[in-house]
């Protein structure tokens, strides 16, 4: 027999099932990047169920309120064009980006459209300065100039910035989970936040989440596969069954009540879609105001997905030695995608979530991790009374826990004996929370290091995207006292 016979009577032959995997884990590199599929998974199933909250929240913030003529966006058709956006940037960002991140409607994008565009114009018009926004960030991609300034940005910066996005979710984690929030009447006292709702705390769901927290670190502690998800659906079932016993009003939950819904499966309302006019709000507004809109709108897209990325990325361990993000500009394009498309749905900008981090706690680190999240919002779209099941007290834990993990991970990273880039960095990782803004970070970090290096007469030590970002960003900051906003 000779050696190629004996070779073919070797070589074993891989049935379909394995043949169908070998492919999956060859297209998303998931070996290659020390992953397997069944993190990529219980890492999907963790960031949705992070994220869930939006498919609620961004439909009260658009449809609470009313452009120039009065009109309100329908609560129905807002959810439906919430989760269908999601579902489709996200899956378009595994399938094309391959990375690990999620997106759906930017919460600081939303409040600019709801608060600022929509009073001046109708919705339509609104939505379509949306669709030219994301236009611009994906031109700004094809240029190259959106890589440019992201690659430019010094390493101690960049990992300022992730440490801030750690403290930033850990922030949301706390509030949206009633442990912390905001004093009402803060006349009598300069401080902003408070223990509870009333400096103490108290109530089963804040129970809910402090043994969500114990539970979720506890496992992580003990390195068990799938703890964030496994804390997850255990709190979702314990907070369910706190319900049943209590019968406790809605809005001690606050914005979801865990109980089983009647009928789990809702028709889809497609009312929105398409609902865009490209260019009505200049002629409401003026060319100037409506450019400065639509400035204002790519501003915070282009930043808050940028320290998206990079906090993800670095997280998910997806950078190079040098620390920049090998193939970005594919993660780039599908964002400029997202932001237009969630104006053409009626949805607001979306953009990347930190809350992708919950995935990359569970050991995602590639784009099947966000196919898997982006199906599950596809299934959202008929199942969305049982997505929106699950409470805030039972996700935010993971945010709590991913924090940190990034805060340990890229506290290192800063060279704190050069104030050039410790001050910024610091700047840009407290700027975060204080101002509940990663955009405001972001700028404040930027502005801070090509100052500091120029009166340290380092100048030339500055790339001149920085230079240009930095003057936009002190020009953003500039609009209101020169009556531009």
């Amino acid at each position: 027999m000779s050696p190629s016979a004996t070779a073919q009577v070797d070589t074993p032959q891989q049935t379909p099932q394995q043949q169908q995997i070998s492919a999956l884990d060859r297209y998303f590199k998931i070996s290659e990047r020390g992953s397997t599929i069944s993190r990529e998974v219980r890492g999907g199933f963790a960031t949705f169920f992070a994220m869930a909250y939006i498919i609620v929240l961004n439909p009260i913030i658009l449809g609470s309120a009313k452009d120039m003529y009065g009109h309100q966006l329908d609560g129905g058709q807002l959810v439906t064009a919430t989760v269908l956006t999601a579902a489709l940037s996200t899956l378009l960002m595994g399938v094309i980006g391959n990375v690990p991140i999620a997106l759906a409607a930017g919460l600081g994008v939303n409040t600019v459209v709801a608060l600022q565009l929509a009073p001046r114009m109708s919705w339509p018009d609104a939505m379509g300065m949306v669709v030219l926004a994301g236009f611009v960030v994906m031109l700004l991609v094809a240029t190259g100039l959106r890589e440019r300034v992201m690659n430019a940005v010094p390493l101690g910066l960049r990992k300022g910035i992730a440490i801030g996005i750690g403290l930033f979710i850990m922030l949301i984690g706390l509030v949206d989970s009633g442990f912390v929030s905001r004093i009402p009447d803060a006349a009598h006292t300069t401080v902003p936040l408070q223990l509870g709702a009333d400096g103490h705390l108290g109530g089963w769901p804040v129970l809910v989440f402090v043994l969500g927290t114990l539970l979720t670190l506890a496992l992580i502690i003990r390195k068990v596969p799938g703890a964030i998800l496994i804390s997850i659906v255990v709190m979702t079932v314990v907070a369910a069954g706190i319900q049943l016993v209590t019968d406790l009003p809605g809005q001690a939950w606050g914005l979801t009540v865990p109980e089983w819904p009647g009928n789990p499966v809702a028709t889809p309302d497609f009312g929105l879609i398409g609902q865009v006019s490209l260019f009505g709000g200049f002629e409401k507004v003026g060319v100037l105001t409506g450019v400065l809109f639509v400035f204002t709108v790519l501003l915070s897209c282009f930043f808050d997905a940028m320290g998206t990325i990079l906090g993800v990325g670095d997280e998910a361990k997806l950078m190079d030695k040098d620390g920049n993000f090998p193939g970005i500009n594919k993660v780039l394009i599908v964002d400029g995608i997202a932001v237009a498309a969630g104006g053409a749905t009626s949805s607001s900008a979306n953009t990347c979530f930190v809350e992708s981090t919950a995935g990359v706690g569970e050991g995602a680190r590639t784009g099947l991790a966000s196919v898997v999240t982006g199906a599950l919002f596809a299934v959202a779209l008929f199942l969305t009374p049982l997505a929106t099941m699950v409470p805030s007290q039972a996700a935010t834990p993971a945010l709590i826990a991913v924090g940190f993990l990034i805060m340990a991970g890229s506290i290192k990273g800063v060279d704190w004996s050069d104030f050039t880039i410790a001050v910024p960095a610091f700047l840009a990782m407290v700027m975060m929370p204080f101002t509940y803004s990663i955009t405001n970070g972001i700028g404040t970090g930027f502005i801070a290091f090509s100052v500091l290096r120029l009166a340290a007469g380092r100048g030339r030590e500055v790339p001149v995207p920085m230079y240009i970002v930095s003057a936009v960003f002190l020009f953003y900051y500039a609009m209101p006292a020169l009556g531009l906003t």
